[in-house]
């Protein structure tokens, strides 16, 4: 007796399951690709297309959250005693 030999009735069955997550695997292959509609996360913030927010930092240690259209950009760095005597205590 030959006790190697698999049974010819979960041949079919593991083809079949094989398969199936072969298929699985391309559509959400697919799927991430094409960047389907409902993969995308609702904003609680009801903005005007293309215009961002950022959070920035107040002199009084408060977050708020300012329009980046709002902001002149600067073209050079704050160094630590400027930043130390901007803060207000």
């Amino acid at each position: 007796m030959d006790n190697n030999k698999t049974p010819t009735g979960n041949l079919p069955s593991r083809r079949k399951f094989i398969w199936n997550i072969g298929i699985f695997s391309v559509l959400a292959a697919v799927a991430s690709s094409v960047k389907l509609p409902f993969n995308k996360l609702k904003s609680s913030n009801i903005e005007a297309p293309g215009s961002k927010t950022i959070t920035l930092l107040t002199q009084d240690g408060k977050l708020v959250q300012v329009n980046e259209t709002q902001i002149n950009s600067c073209s050079r760095k704050v160094n630590k005693t400027e930043l130390q005597n901007w803060i207000k205590k």
